[in-house]
């Protein structure tokens, strides 16, 4: 299965981050991985989370909690990507010299954007529905799950969406609202049910809580502690993720 443009492009624009692959490898350990490579423990839990939404198999097979912080180690897939990403190493000293002028490579940076939405989840479109001077555009995420997002035509159009189009759904944490298993969804909005793998309390803040899907992608949502409490949330349990289309942002590659 070919490497999808949307993982080849974040290669390009995070190398530090596909670099964590090399360290898990090495390491066989989240704890000791983030150490090597000079990241948080929870840096390298997102990263992760990120490599795994940009592809259809999980590039990291992890074990949460146990001495060290959990076992770590690649899947083939992932030993695929960290081949592909260390070619990319020695390709990178020819490109530099390849730069005409020094503004070229300010340039690709202006072009290349990093994003502060913690949910990044790869689909393709199945559905453009018109709605007045909005889209709403169904993504395929595989695994039986789906999702709705509503954009400006004018924004369909830019992006050259298309049935069959891969693209990136950006989500903030914040926006996602969290329901029990047997609950429904408030009208128009997308449910993804899924299992709790981690809460993450903060004395002075909202919860994290990071729910993985069974297509292999994980969510990262906040909640307080109140509303943790009254759903009983826990590792292991299953949790009801809600979001309203217009919370939805949509990306494809350069």
């Amino acid at each position: 299965m070919p490497i999808s443009a949307l993982l080849t492009q974040y290669i390009a624009r995070r190398p530090q981050r596909i670099a964590l692959l090399q360290h898990i490898a090495e390491q066989g350990s989240i704890t000791r991985a983030a150490k090597s490579a000079g990241l948080s423990y929870k840096a390298t839990w997102d990263a992760i989370d990120e490599l795994n939404n940009l592809t259809p198999k999980p590039l990291v097979e992890r074990a949460v909690g146990g001495k060290g912080g959990g076992g770590a180690k690649l899947s083939s897939e992932g030993e695929r990507v960290l081949r592909l990403y260390l070619r990319l190493q020695s390709l990178q000293a020819q490109v530099l010299e390849a730069a005409e002028e020094a503004g070229d490579l300010d340039l690709l940076s202006r072009l290349m954007m990093r994003t502060s939405a913690r949910n990044q989840l790869q689909g393709r479109v199945s559905a453009i529905v018109a709605q007045g001077r909005n889209d709403l555009i169904t993504l395929d995420l595989g695994g039986e799950y789906a999702l709705t997002a509503q954009i400006t035509h004018e924004s369909t159009v830019q992006l050259e969406l298309e049935v069959g189009s891969e693209v990136v759904a950006l989500i903030k944490a914040g926006w996602l609202e969290l329901h029990g298993p047997h609950e429904t969804c408030p009208a128009q909005h997308s449910g993804l049910l899924g299992q709790v793998e981690q809460i993450i309390t903060d004395l002075q803040g909202p919860s994290e809580v990071r729910i993985g899907l069974r297509n292999g992608q994980t969510l990262c949502a906040l909640a307080d502690a109140a509303r943790v409490d009254e759903l009983r949330l826990q590792a292991g349990g299953r949790v009801l993720v809600s979001f309203a289309p217009g919370y939805v942002l949509l990306g494809t590659p350069l």
